[in-house]
């Protein structure tokens, strides 16, 4: 293996807050569930009990959306799936995908993945809201479904838990690291910021978590922060250089926060 040298020239941090539109179900552990008890559970978080957003999820649902906007071939294989993944140099290096969202850390071609995302909590406004009020299980609801047997027309009822519309996760929380060194165009790693701008616009159109062909999962991201912290002047805060209320508003003046991030960490 070649020895490279990798410098961090700085990072961008990406905040908000996610609100639910409709019921959000993503899965949990249904070990333990009794008979007669809710089919899928969502995942909480084991200290509190409360439902949170993985950050694994909504990276990992991005990525998805964003392969499938730009016609990435589907080559690796992963679960019961397959996600885009290059496997040679020349294409990784042109690859906004792959540079953004990573490789496999045993290529030997491979950089650092440059998007973070953490996992998202409720808020203390929608904690104390679902406190108050009377919902199913702690937290969520229960939203029954019925399948019918093609043959017999049997019923199969289902019971799906969800947290309920109108509540808020945040700040959610997304670091984007900038590189220089070996084979690394720093100016290009900020260009590629843009990719998680139109994954973010491309999620709000889809669904987070399961069941979103069946109405569950449409979120709004809301109250858009970003901010940066340079190489030369690390602090312990980001400096706030754009806020926005929403995503289309961050994608419209996606050229100018691109601007100041190229003069916020590489001039």
């Amino acid at each position: 293996m070649e020895n490279r040298t990798i410098q961090l020239q700085g990072r961008v941090f990406l905040r908000f807050n996610i609100e639910t539109v409709t019921g959000l179900h993503i899965g949990g552990s249904d070990t333990g569930i009794e008979i007669g008890g809710v089919d899928k559970t969502v995942i909480r978080d084991p200290v509190t009990n409360q439902p949170y957003i993985p950050g694994s999820s909504l990276r990992g649902k991005m990525r998805s959306l964003t392969e499938k906007y730009e016609g990435a071939v589907q080559n690796q294989p992963i679960g019961q799936g397959f996600i885009h993944s290059c496997q040679e140099k020349g294409p990784y290096l042109g690859c906004d995908i792959c540079q953004v969202y990573g490789v496999p850390g045993e290529r030997e071609f491979a950089t650092p993945t440059r998007l973070i995302v953490r996992d998202v909590h409720l808020t203390d406004e929608s904690r104390k809201k679902l406190e108050g009020v009377r919902t199913d299980l702690p937290y969520t609801e229960v939203k029954t479904e019925v399948s019918i047997d093609r043959v017999t027309s049997a019923a199969n009822p289902r019971q799906m838990e969800r947290v309920p519309a109108g509540v808020t996760f945040g700040r959610a929380e997304m670091v984007y690291s900038v590189y220089s060194g070996d084979g690394i165009d720093p100016a290009r790693d900020i260009a590629r910021f843009a990719t998680i701008v139109r994954g973010l616009q491309l999620l709000e159109d889809d669904y987070l978590g399961g069941l979103g062909s069946r109405g569950s999962g449409k979120v709004r991201l809301l109250k858009i922060e970003v901010g940066v912290k340079s190489r030369s002047d690390y602090g312990p805060q980001p400096q706030i250089i754009a806020e926005f209320e929403s995503v289309a508003d961050l994608a419209a003046a996606q050229e100018q926060v691109l601007a100041d991030i190229r003069t916020a960490l590489l001039e």
